[in-house]
């Protein structure tokens, strides 16, 4: 990323800065933080936000509308700039940790059960070091809308293949996006399965 610099702090190790967000990767206790199982859950890591999607089934299966433009948790992504992408990743994949410091992006689980691991890395947010976890898929469909500086990543869960839309509210520079390891001992987020 650019302008990346690590060095120690006395809060956590310092990761890169843009304008007044500094990054640093705090340190926390290994788990998987708080489970948000609600949208409106009061442990959900600050500016990021949550909004079921609209579901419509039928003796045909279900059609989901991901987003509509101008409207829910990216309705101020800019349509000039505005990404959509896909990823497709197999059963017990492990796709993390990503930062940005400009992107914020805006995710849908469309086909199988995603794990998903957020991390406040924001110095000065009222949730700095939080983490939260949460399981997206059609059981649960939720579109999730994270902001610049909060780490995040998942595992796809079950035996078959996940599928995630995201939108981005600029187009994909590699220069915007950090990565810390899925095992970085400072985050210590437990990807094992927790109910055995």
């Amino acid at each position: 990323m650019s302008g990346e610099i690590t060095m120690e702090t006395s809060s956590g190790r310092r990761l890169a800065s843009a304008g007044e967000l500094e990054l640093v990767v705090p340190e926390c206790a290994k788990g998987i933080g708080a489970v948000i199982a609600r949208p409106d859950s009061p442990d959900l890591i600050a500016g990021v936000r949550i909004q079921p999607l609209a579901v419509h089934p039928d003796d045909r299966g279900y059609f989901l509308e991901v987003q509509r433009f101008g409207c829910g948790p990216a309705a101020a992504f800019p349509a000039e700039s505005t990404q959509v992408s896909a990823a497709v990743s197999y059963p017990g994949t492990i796709k993390a940790f990503h930062y940005h410091l400009h992107q914020t992006d805006c995710w849908a689980v469309v086909g199988g059960l995603l794990q998903v691991a957020l991390a406040d890395l924001r110095a000065g947010s009222p949730s700095f070091g939080a983490r939260n976890t949460m399981y997206l898929g059609p059981l649960r469909s939720w579109q999730l809308l994270i902001p610049p500086g909060v780490a995040h990543g998942y595992k796809v869960i079950g035996d078959r293949e996940a599928t995630l839309v995201y939108l981005t509210d600029r187009f994909y520079n590699p220069r915007d996006e950090g990565r810390i390891a899925y095992n970085d001992p400072s985050i210590n987020y437990d990807w094992e399965t927790q109910h055995k």
